[in-house]
């Protein structure tokens, strides 16, 4: 779509952009998002692809995401054999509601900061217990937890000017054993709800994320694996301004899935024989 509004582009901005930041701009990625729809408020985009910024850093640490890591490259990572987790970054990726095209162009922070609840970036982020860079126009930068930067459908802690820098997964919640349940009305439909549970090897903890059925990610942490009722009731807390609604799902059938899944998860890690599915 042309973006009729839009009288100036920064095509190389400096190596910390926002400076100059100013009412009417945007940040320019993938632009996946950014072309799809009328933006008229808009006056200037500031093109980030020209900084460069390495899309994939893996280290002892774990892994480094730069925000403009395209879906494409972060699919294609092949992770060491020590991450456990390692399998669900590709999941994670299968789960966009778009085609190979998007794929190259779509980045995993324009996914993270346009903070839908069906985001799989999101889900992937907060469930391996990531940490995001914010770059602040006064040059200024802080470290805030994945599941701390989401507040609602569409709604994040950004301020205006202010940039997703990078995203650092830890090679802890890498090596974590990891199950899944996905839910969609079509096949390759926008999720209704998706589900990650974590697991430290060798412990009975469990770290289950709840996204997509809810305006914003949800995390519960269980020091020793709950039993059902226990983890039934912990979804049922979940406040009812929380659970999404859209036509791929009311709230009561999402959280009905929710709790039909958790339990699904919790079951598998306790046999200790995870597998992937997908429904």
């Amino acid at each position: 779509m042309d973006l009729n509004t839009v009288t100036e582009v920064i095509r190389r901005p400096s190596a910390r952009p926002g400076m100059d930041w100013r009412e009417g701009d945007a940040w320019l990625a993938g632009g996946t998002w950014l072309y799809s729809t009328d933006q008229p408020g808009l006056r200037r985009l500031i093109d980030l692809t020209t900084l460069r910024w390495d899309p994939l850093v893996p280290s002892d640490a774990g892994l480094g995401i730069g925000a403009t890591c395209t879906i494409h490259d972060l699919y294609a990572f092949a992770p060491p054999h020590d991450w456990n987790a390692g399998a669900l970054v590709a999941k994670s990726c299968e789960a966009f509601l778009s085609s190979f095209k998007v794929w190259n162009s779509a980045t995993v922070g324009g996914n993270i900061c346009m903070s839908l609840p069906a985001g799989p970036m999101i889900t992937l982020t907060v469930a391996l217990e990531a940490a995001y860079e914010l770059w602040a126009p006064d040059g200024s930068s802080r470290i805030v937890d994945a599941l701390d930067f989401v507040t609602g459908d569409n709604r994040n802690i950004l301020a205006p000017g202010e940039i997703l820098r990078r995203i650092d997964i830890p090679a802890r919640a890498l090596r974590k054993r990891t199950v899944h349940r996905r839910f969609t009305l079509t096949r390759l439909g926008r999720s209704t709800v998706f589900l990650i549970g974590t697991q430290t090897p060798g412990t009975s903890d469990l770290l289950l994320t709840v996204t997509a059925g809810t305006t914003r990610p949800v995390r519960f942490a269980f020091d020793a694996m709950p039993d059902a009722r226990t983890l039934r009731e912990s979804i049922e807390a979940i406040p009812a301004p929380v659970w999404f609604a859209d036509p791929n799902g009311t709230p009561d059938h999402r959280r009905h899935l929710t709790k039909h899944f958790a339990e699904e998860i919790r079951r598998e890690l306790t046999d200790g024989d995870p597998t992937w599915h997908t429904s």
